[in-house]
Protein backbone atom coordinates (compact mmCIF):
# COMPACT_ATOMS: atom_id res chain seq x y z
CA UNK A 1 0.00 0.00 0.00
CA UNK A 2 1.37 3.56 -0.96
CA UNK A 3 1.55 6.22 1.87
CA UNK A 4 -2.31 7.83 2.07
CA UNK A 5 -2.79 10.59 0.53
CA UNK A 6 -4.07 13.45 2.64
CA UNK A 7 -5.28 16.92 0.72
CA UNK A 8 -6.12 20.30 2.39
CA UNK A 9 -9.39 21.29 0.63
CA UNK A 10 -9.54 24.80 3.08
CA UNK A 11 -11.38 25.64 6.53
CA UNK A 12 -9.66 22.65 7.93
CA UNK A 13 -11.63 20.15 5.58
CA UNK A 14 -9.32 17.12 4.42
CA UNK A 15 -9.52 14.64 1.67
CA UNK A 16 -8.54 10.86 2.01
CA UNK A 17 -7.26 8.79 -1.16
CA UNK A 18 -8.25 5.33 0.06
CA UNK A 19 -6.07 4.13 -2.79
CA UNK A 20 -8.90 1.85 -4.23
CA UNK A 21 -6.82 -1.33 -5.64
CA UNK A 22 -4.18 0.29 -5.01
CA UNK A 23 -4.64 3.16 -7.34
CA UNK A 24 -4.96 6.89 -6.60
CA UNK A 25 -8.16 9.30 -7.42
CA UNK A 26 -10.61 6.23 -7.26
CA UNK A 27 -12.11 6.39 -4.26
CA UNK A 28 -12.53 9.51 -1.56
CA UNK A 29 -13.52 9.67 1.81
CA UNK A 30 -13.73 13.36 4.02
CA UNK A 31 -12.99 14.72 7.51
CA UNK A 32 -14.32 17.79 8.56
CA UNK A 33 -13.50 19.34 12.08
CA UNK A 34 -16.67 19.43 14.65
CA UNK A 35 -16.65 21.02 18.13
CA UNK A 36 -14.32 18.76 19.86
CA UNK A 37 -13.85 16.21 17.43
CA UNK A 38 -14.25 15.18 13.59
CA UNK A 39 -17.02 13.99 11.47
CA UNK A 40 -16.17 11.55 8.58
CA UNK A 41 -18.19 11.26 5.30
CA UNK A 42 -17.63 7.60 3.65
CA UNK A 43 -15.71 4.41 4.65
CA UNK A 44 -15.15 2.86 1.57
CA UNK A 45 -14.70 -0.61 1.07
CA UNK A 46 -12.77 -2.65 4.36
CA UNK A 47 -10.50 -3.72 1.67
CA UNK A 48 -9.21 0.17 2.22
CA UNK A 49 -9.62 0.32 5.83
CA UNK A 50 -5.83 0.18 6.36
CA UNK A 51 -5.37 3.20 3.83
CA UNK A 52 -8.07 4.97 5.56
CA UNK A 53 -6.52 4.35 9.10
CA UNK A 54 -3.75 5.41 7.52
CA UNK A 55 -4.84 8.58 5.96
CA UNK A 56 -6.41 9.74 9.68
CA UNK A 57 -2.86 9.31 10.87
CA UNK A 58 -0.92 11.04 8.62
CA UNK A 59 -3.75 13.95 9.28
CA UNK A 60 -2.85 14.22 12.12
CA UNK A 61 -5.97 13.21 13.81
CA UNK A 62 -6.64 11.24 16.88
CA UNK A 63 -8.88 7.90 15.97
CA UNK A 64 -10.70 8.13 18.81
CA UNK A 65 -11.63 11.93 18.12
CA UNK A 66 -13.18 11.00 15.10
CA UNK A 67 -17.17 10.92 16.68
CA UNK A 68 -19.43 10.83 13.85
CA UNK A 69 -19.08 8.56 10.53
CA UNK A 70 -21.55 9.19 7.52
CA UNK A 71 -22.23 7.45 4.68
CA UNK A 72 -23.91 8.47 1.26
CA UNK A 73 -25.11 5.02 0.45
CA UNK A 74 -24.31 1.57 1.02
CA UNK A 75 -22.84 0.56 -1.92
CA UNK A 76 -19.68 -1.26 -0.69
CA UNK A 77 -17.09 0.99 -2.35
CA UNK A 78 -19.31 3.86 0.17
CA UNK A 79 -19.85 1.76 3.22
CA UNK A 80 -18.60 -1.89 2.86
CA UNK A 81 -16.22 -0.85 5.44
CA UNK A 82 -18.59 0.20 8.43
CA UNK A 83 -18.67 -2.75 10.54
CA UNK A 84 -14.37 -3.22 9.95
CA UNK A 85 -14.18 0.62 11.52
CA UNK A 86 -16.30 0.12 14.50
CA UNK A 87 -13.74 -1.40 17.10
CA UNK A 88 -11.02 1.45 15.54
CA UNK A 89 -13.10 4.30 15.74
CA UNK A 90 -14.17 3.89 19.31
CA UNK A 91 -16.29 6.88 20.05
CA UNK A 92 -17.87 7.22 16.41
CA UNK A 93 -21.44 7.14 15.79
CA UNK A 94 -22.42 5.77 12.43
CA UNK A 95 -25.04 7.10 10.35
CA UNK A 96 -26.48 5.84 6.97
CA UNK A 97 -30.06 6.36 5.86
CA UNK A 98 -32.57 4.60 7.29
CA UNK A 99 -33.48 2.11 4.36
CA UNK A 100 -30.02 0.98 4.23
CA UNK A 101 -29.21 0.71 8.34
CA UNK A 102 -31.14 -2.64 8.26
CA UNK A 103 -28.80 -4.34 5.77
CA UNK A 104 -25.36 -2.95 7.48
CA UNK A 105 -26.56 -4.66 10.89
CA UNK A 106 -27.19 -7.46 9.37
CA UNK A 107 -25.21 -7.50 5.87
CA UNK A 108 -26.02 -10.74 4.64
CA UNK A 109 -27.63 -9.43 2.08
CA UNK A 110 -25.36 -7.05 0.71
CA UNK A 111 -22.66 -9.92 0.75
CA UNK A 112 -25.32 -11.92 -1.81
CA UNK A 113 -25.91 -9.41 -4.03
CA UNK A 114 -22.31 -9.00 -3.97
CA UNK A 115 -21.51 -12.81 -5.50
CA UNK A 116 -24.16 -12.10 -7.62
CA UNK A 117 -22.58 -9.01 -9.22
CA UNK A 118 -18.92 -9.14 -9.08
CA UNK A 119 -18.48 -13.61 -8.57
CA UNK A 120 -15.09 -14.45 -7.17
CA UNK A 121 -13.74 -11.23 -7.84
CA UNK A 122 -16.23 -10.18 -4.95
CA UNK A 123 -14.38 -10.88 -1.50
CA UNK A 124 -10.44 -9.34 -3.08
CA UNK A 125 -12.26 -6.15 -4.26
CA UNK A 126 -14.35 -5.28 -1.55
CA UNK A 127 -13.17 -7.59 1.35
CA UNK A 128 -15.24 -8.80 4.39
CA UNK A 129 -17.79 -7.05 5.27
CA UNK A 130 -18.87 -6.93 8.71
CA UNK A 131 -21.63 -6.50 10.91
CA UNK A 132 -22.48 -3.48 13.04
CA UNK A 133 -23.79 -3.45 16.40
CA UNK A 134 -27.25 -2.21 16.02
CA UNK A 135 -26.58 0.75 18.95
CA UNK A 136 -23.85 2.01 16.80
CA UNK A 137 -25.73 3.41 14.10
CA UNK A 138 -28.29 5.94 13.33
CA UNK A 139 -30.94 6.00 10.73
CA UNK A 140 -31.17 9.38 8.56
CA UNK A 141 -33.88 10.53 7.16
CA UNK A 142 -32.89 13.70 4.46
CA UNK A 143 -33.41 16.27 6.76
CA UNK A 144 -30.95 16.34 9.56
CA UNK A 145 -28.53 18.73 10.38
CA UNK A 146 -25.07 18.43 12.18
CA UNK A 147 -22.57 21.52 13.53
CA UNK A 148 -19.65 21.42 12.20
CA UNK A 149 -16.74 24.00 12.51
CA UNK A 150 -18.17 27.18 10.98
CA UNK A 151 -21.64 26.11 9.81
CA UNK A 152 -23.61 22.74 9.32
CA UNK A 153 -23.77 19.93 7.61
CA UNK A 154 -27.36 18.95 6.33
CA UNK A 155 -28.00 15.84 4.74
CA UNK A 156 -30.66 15.60 1.68
CA UNK A 157 -32.24 12.62 0.36
CA UNK A 158 -31.32 12.19 -3.05
CA UNK A 159 -32.93 8.93 -3.82
CA UNK A 160 -32.37 7.46 -7.55
CA UNK A 161 -29.29 6.08 -7.82
CA UNK A 162 -29.94 4.16 -5.08
CA UNK A 163 -33.18 4.29 -2.84
CA UNK A 164 -31.17 5.22 0.25
CA UNK A 165 -28.73 7.57 -1.21
CA UNK A 166 -28.26 11.24 0.78
CA UNK A 167 -26.04 13.80 -0.22
CA UNK A 168 -24.42 16.29 2.44
CA UNK A 169 -24.29 20.41 2.00
CA UNK A 170 -21.60 22.05 4.67
CA UNK A 171 -22.67 25.32 5.17
CA UNK A 172 -19.54 26.54 5.63
CA UNK A 173 -17.73 26.11 2.68
CA UNK A 174 -20.75 25.67 0.57
CA UNK A 175 -19.88 22.61 -0.41
CA UNK A 176 -21.78 19.17 -2.01
CA UNK A 177 -20.66 15.63 -1.18
CA UNK A 178 -22.40 14.17 -3.68
CA UNK A 179 -22.19 10.28 -3.01
CA UNK A 180 -22.86 8.43 -6.53
CA UNK A 181 -26.12 11.00 -6.92
CA UNK A 182 -24.11 12.66 -9.60
CA UNK A 183 -22.49 10.18 -11.35
CA UNK A 184 -18.41 9.82 -11.33
CA UNK A 185 -15.67 12.71 -12.44
CA UNK A 186 -11.93 11.51 -11.59
CA UNK A 187 -9.26 13.98 -11.55
CA UNK A 188 -8.04 14.67 -14.70
CA UNK A 189 -11.31 14.08 -16.63
CA UNK A 190 -13.76 16.70 -17.79
CA UNK A 191 -16.29 14.19 -18.04
CA UNK A 192 -18.55 12.62 -15.69
CA UNK A 193 -19.99 9.38 -16.41
CA UNK A 194 -23.27 8.30 -15.29
CA UNK A 195 -23.51 6.10 -12.12
CA UNK A 196 -26.56 4.07 -13.13
CA UNK A 197 -26.29 0.69 -11.18
CA UNK A 198 -28.71 -2.36 -10.22
CA UNK A 199 -30.97 -3.09 -8.70
CA UNK A 200 -32.96 0.02 -7.71
CA UNK A 201 -32.05 2.64 -10.55
CA UNK A 202 -34.64 5.20 -10.57
CA UNK A 203 -34.48 7.61 -13.29
CA UNK A 204 -36.82 10.17 -12.40
CA UNK A 205 -36.12 9.97 -8.56
CA UNK A 206 -32.26 10.51 -9.92
CA UNK A 207 -33.52 13.63 -12.08
CA UNK A 208 -35.15 15.02 -9.41
CA UNK A 209 -32.42 14.33 -6.97
CA UNK A 210 -29.40 16.19 -9.11
CA UNK A 211 -32.50 19.17 -9.18
CA UNK A 212 -32.45 19.51 -5.58
CA UNK A 213 -28.89 19.74 -5.14
CA UNK A 214 -28.87 22.30 -8.00
CA UNK A 215 -30.79 24.47 -5.84
CA UNK A 216 -28.31 24.88 -2.88
CA UNK A 217 -25.90 26.27 -5.07
CA UNK A 218 -22.64 24.96 -4.14
CA UNK A 219 -19.91 26.70 -4.63
CA UNK A 220 -17.60 23.17 -4.53
CA UNK A 221 -18.98 19.67 -5.58
CA UNK A 222 -17.31 17.08 -3.98
CA UNK A 223 -17.20 13.61 -5.49
CA UNK A 224 -16.58 10.47 -3.97
CA UNK A 225 -15.39 9.35 -7.33
CA UNK A 226 -13.56 11.73 -7.18
CA UNK A 227 -12.58 14.62 -5.03
CA UNK A 228 -13.87 18.82 -5.58
CA UNK A 229 -14.65 19.30 -9.57
CA UNK A 230 -13.20 22.33 -10.52
CA UNK A 231 -16.97 22.70 -12.60
CA UNK A 232 -19.08 21.40 -10.13
CA UNK A 233 -21.53 23.59 -10.53
CA UNK A 234 -21.90 22.73 -14.22
CA UNK A 235 -21.20 18.69 -14.01
CA UNK A 236 -24.79 19.06 -11.53
CA UNK A 237 -26.40 20.89 -14.90
CA UNK A 238 -25.72 18.87 -17.09
CA UNK A 239 -25.95 15.50 -15.64
CA UNK A 240 -29.35 15.02 -16.21
CA UNK A 241 -28.56 15.31 -20.10
CA UNK A 242 -25.60 12.91 -19.78
CA UNK A 243 -27.90 9.89 -17.94
CA UNK A 244 -30.77 10.30 -20.44
CA UNK A 245 -27.86 10.41 -23.56
CA UNK A 246 -26.91 6.45 -22.11
CA UNK A 247 -30.69 5.90 -21.62
CA UNK A 248 -31.54 6.31 -25.21
CA UNK A 249 -28.79 4.33 -26.70
CA UNK A 250 -29.59 1.85 -23.57
CA UNK A 251 -33.41 1.37 -24.40
CA UNK A 252 -32.75 1.13 -28.35
CA UNK A 253 -30.70 -1.76 -27.76
CA UNK A 254 -32.52 -3.41 -25.12
CA UNK A 255 -35.82 -3.23 -27.67
CA UNK A 256 -33.41 -4.98 -29.92
CA UNK A 257 -31.46 -7.31 -27.60
CA UNK A 258 -32.69 -7.48 -23.95
CA UNK A 259 -29.55 -8.96 -22.67
CA UNK A 260 -26.87 -6.76 -20.65
CA UNK A 261 -24.05 -7.71 -22.61
CA UNK A 262 -25.54 -7.02 -26.13
CA UNK A 263 -26.65 -3.23 -24.47
CA UNK A 264 -23.06 -2.79 -22.68
CA UNK A 265 -21.52 -2.82 -26.44
CA UNK A 266 -24.10 -0.85 -27.80
CA UNK A 267 -23.04 1.76 -24.72
CA UNK A 268 -19.27 1.17 -25.70
CA UNK A 269 -19.76 1.89 -29.42
CA UNK A 270 -21.34 4.85 -28.22
CA UNK A 271 -19.11 6.27 -25.78
CA UNK A 272 -15.96 5.27 -26.73
CA UNK A 273 -15.52 7.89 -29.91
CA UNK A 274 -16.55 11.15 -27.63
CA UNK A 275 -14.11 9.83 -25.05
CA UNK A 276 -11.41 9.90 -27.83
CA UNK A 277 -12.49 13.26 -28.35
CA UNK A 278 -11.94 14.51 -25.18
CA UNK A 279 -8.16 15.65 -24.62
CA UNK A 280 -6.69 13.99 -21.44
CA UNK A 281 -9.04 11.97 -20.48
CA UNK A 282 -8.50 8.52 -21.40
CA UNK A 283 -6.55 7.17 -18.33
CA UNK A 284 -8.95 8.98 -16.06
CA UNK A 285 -11.72 7.04 -17.93
CA UNK A 286 -9.92 3.65 -17.42
CA UNK A 287 -9.67 4.36 -14.03
CA UNK A 288 -13.41 4.81 -13.99
CA UNK A 289 -14.43 2.03 -14.77
CA UNK A 290 -12.79 0.17 -11.79
CA UNK A 291 -15.10 2.08 -9.55
CA UNK A 292 -18.50 2.99 -11.94
CA UNK A 293 -18.33 -1.13 -12.96
CA UNK A 294 -18.24 -0.34 -16.30
CA UNK A 295 -20.70 -0.43 -19.30
CA UNK A 296 -22.13 -3.16 -18.16
CA UNK A 297 -22.68 -2.62 -14.15
CA UNK A 298 -24.81 0.42 -16.36
CA UNK A 299 -26.29 -2.10 -18.49
CA UNK A 300 -27.99 -4.25 -16.53
CA UNK A 301 -28.75 -1.25 -14.42
CA UNK A 302 -30.77 0.41 -17.38
CA UNK A 303 -32.62 -3.15 -18.16
CA UNK A 304 -34.26 -3.94 -14.67
CA UNK A 305 -35.38 0.06 -14.96
CA UNK A 306 -36.84 -0.65 -18.14
CA UNK A 307 -38.27 -4.38 -17.30
CA UNK A 308 -39.94 -3.26 -14.14
CA UNK A 309 -41.19 0.41 -15.84
CA UNK A 310 -42.82 -1.98 -19.02
CA UNK A 311 -40.48 0.07 -21.40
CA UNK A 312 -39.45 -2.83 -23.82
CA UNK A 313 -42.31 -2.86 -26.40
CA UNK A 314 -41.74 -1.31 -29.06
CA UNK A 315 -43.12 2.05 -29.36
CA UNK A 316 -42.94 3.05 -25.59
CA UNK A 317 -40.98 5.39 -23.72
Amino acid sequence: MTTPRVVELGAGRLLLDLDFRDTEGLVAAYLLPQEEGWTLIETGPTTCRDALLGGIDRAGVERARILRVLVTHIHLDHAGGVGALAEALPRATFYAHELGVPHLVDPSRLIASARRAWGAAADPLWGPIVPIAADRIVALQGEERFPVQGGTLSALATPGHAKHHVAFFDSAIRGLFTGDGAGVRLEGSSRVRPAVPPPDLDLEQLYASVEAMRRLDPSVVLFSHFGPSPEGRADLARYRSIVEDWREVALAAAREHPDPVFIAERLRAHDEPMARLAQGTSAADDRAMLVSGGYELAARGFLRYFETRGLLAEGMG
